[in-house]
């Protein structure tokens, strides 16, 4: 008899195959045990007659637990009806060990125990898609750039220095001397570029902002392409692709796992070249003036309309629960009002911000850096990502390359936000490449040369135009599952106040 996994069940219809896993669910009516069992590929349902088995072995497959683990011995059948589409006709079911009062059962649970329980909570339906997607996205960004000639180098996790801003460091003692987690590989990898001239690094990133948003992680991975030789439209052009490769790659490897996460993928499958792209200075006027009024204006009247929808569903189901018999009925009913009860507090809390942001638009002032709720307005204003590119210099890195046609004004950088509100995903910009203009602006920013001299040596010997960009693993998985919180993005969050597990 071959072992196989669920993922292959395909290949083995009509043949008796095992089968190891873990026990998802279960029901039985006495006659007949129907298991939920999954295997880290995929689920299968496993159906166990008792007049089809020994009598021990039923015994044994009606009272196995949520989470056992175990061996399933039996003929493959194609059934549409059942998770993945094959069934197990069971002859023999085997314990491995035995789980005992698992504490994340089919009954809905609020997002603070299942954040607690994290360790057991990737074990279900909704956080292994949203794993198997990441690493799909992980994939298709090492395929991409290894296929565009780019080179791998690891960059440091601990530096003596800040690559952004000094506020967002998270100091650690280093034999006594003061060192800092890594923001960003971007500086190690302008070094390399001189070496491979183009380079990637891939890792994890630190950035110690006292934010709860749903789009903040205090830890998270970072992919920072670099290359010699490019400009600011060739640059531009280099992410669009690399964005729509990752779509494309999601798409075609991950459907079902999008459809366990009822993603709407209509916006992913129209995602298509050239992105939008408008100056800092355009954004500033279309928050200013009526574009942004109307679409929160429009938003906060879907808001309410949505929210009187989801109080009206909670009503129908507390009826329908209230005469409901069945313990998998009351669980199902029950794990739904949760869930719209969630989603609720969650479009009442944006709701109540909009007011407020109405009137915080119409004085933004030129200048200031755009917060994740203008680039909210401006991505759902467009409906397909948008470049926002020439920043204002005082908003911006010191090492971002200074726009000499508007005498240093603004920045020849970009940030590309993405569609249906997600706001920013990668980050870029050219480089300064002149010495004295670099000291400039290091001065300027009130920072100490000394610590940047390797750095400032790159300029000094065969110094060449370049640029590059970063984009956040967590934020783009959120924005291609359609979810609204970063935190299940990944295994385990790391927030503000949040480290365990």
């Amino acid at each position: 008899m071959d072992t196989t996994t669920i993922d292959q069940l395909s290949q083995h219809v009509g043949r008796q195959v095992g089968i190891t896993g873990w026990l998802y669910n279960s029901r039985s009516s006495g006659k007949i045990a129907f298991l939920i069992v999954r295997d880290g590929t995929g689920m299968c349902q496993c159906v166990v007659e008792k007049s089809a088995v020994p009598e021990d072995v039923f015994e044994r497959a009606a009272g196995l637990t949520q989470e056992s683990s175990l061996r399933v011995e039996g003929a493959v059948k194609q059934e549409p009806r059942a998770p993945g589409g094959y069934e197990i006709h069971a002859v023999n079911v085997q314990r491995i060990a035995p789980s005992v009062d698992y504490p994340i059962t089919p009954k809905p649970h609020g997002i603070d125990f299942l954040m607690r329980n994290r360790h057991l909570h990737l074990r279900s339906r909704r956080p292994w898609a949203i794993m198997r997607i990441r690493h799909t996205v992980i994939h298709a960004i090492r395929r991409f750039f290894d296929g565009r000639g780019f080179i791998l180098v690891d960059t440091p996790i601990l530096t003596p220095s800040a690559g952004e801003g000094a506020s967002t460091l998270f100091e650690v003692d280093y034999f006594g001397e003061p060192v800092y987690l890594a923001q960003t590989g971007q500086l190690y990898s302008e070094a390399t570029i001189m070496a491979h001239r183009r380079v990637y690094c891939f890792g994890p990133t630190f950035r110690a902002e006292k934010s709860k948003t749903r789009r903040h992680l205090t830890e998270f991975w970072m992919v920072e392409p670099e290359i010699a030789f490019i400009d600011l439209d060739e640059l531009m052009a280099l992410a669009e692709d690399f964005v729509c490769a990752i779509v494309e790659a999601v798409l075609a490897d991950r459907r079902e796992e999008l459809k366990m996460l009822e993603r709407d993928t209509a916006p992913l499958e129209t995602l298509k070249r050239p992105f939008a792209r408008i100056s800092y200075s355009q954004a500033v006027d279309m928050l200013r003036g009526p574009v942004a009024q109307e679409f929160l204006t429009a938003e906060l009247q879907r808001l309410q309309e949505r929210m009187s929808q989801m109080q009206a569903d909670i009503r129908k189901l507390e009826g329908e629960l209230a005469n409901a018999r069945k313990p998998h009925q009351q669980d199902t009913l029950t794990r739904r009002i949760q869930e719209i009860r969630e989603e609720l507090a969650d479009v009442q809390e944006q709701a109540q911000h909009i007011p407020e942001h109405m009137e915080i638009v119409k004085g933004f002032r030129w200048g200031d850096d755009l917060g994740g709720a203008d680039e909210t307005v401006i991505s759902r204003t467009h409906d397909r990502p948008v470049f926002v590119h020439h920043y204002p210099r005082e908003a911006k890195a010191f090492y971002m390359k200074l726009e000499p046609q508007d005498q240093g004004k603004t920045v020849r950088n970009f940030d590309l936000l993405a569609p249906e509100g997600y706001g920013e995903i990668i980050g870029g910009s050219m480089r300064e490449d002149d010495l004295d203009a670099l000291l400039g602006r290091i001065r300027e920013m009130g920072m100490n040369p000394e610590h940047y001299a390797w750095y400032l040596d790159l300029r000094q010997y065969g110094s060449v135009p370049h640029g590059g960009f970063g984009l956040g693993v967590e934020r783009t998985v959120a924005w291609v599952c359609g979810l609204r919180h970063i935190r299940e993005t990944i295994p385990f969050p790391r927030m503000l106040g949040k480290v365990y597990p």
